[in-house]
């Protein structure tokens, strides 16, 4: 599994799966990361944490934790 974590910045990935339940889950896929979606890696913090990303058009900053959950293809 290669989860959006992994990816390098200037990446444009698709969400395969989003792992995990409830709250968390539903919270990301609020955000507009749903199955199917292309996500552009803009920048990572000099630690990791966070991650921004451009999904449907808008920039949004994603913690490190969360991302570890979204699998990508």
């Amino acid at each position: 599994m290669r989860s959006m974590k992994d990816v390098r910045v200037g990446d444009t990935v698709i969400v395969k799966k989003i792992h995990g339940e409830g709250a968390v889950k539903r919270r990301i896929m609020d955000m507009g990361i749903t199955k199917g979606t292309d996500v552009y890696i803009r920048k990572v913090a000099p630690l990791g944490d966070p991650v921004e990303i451009t999904v449907r058009g808008y920039e949004l900053s994603l913690r490190r934790n969360d991302a570890e959950i979204i699998e990508i293809e």
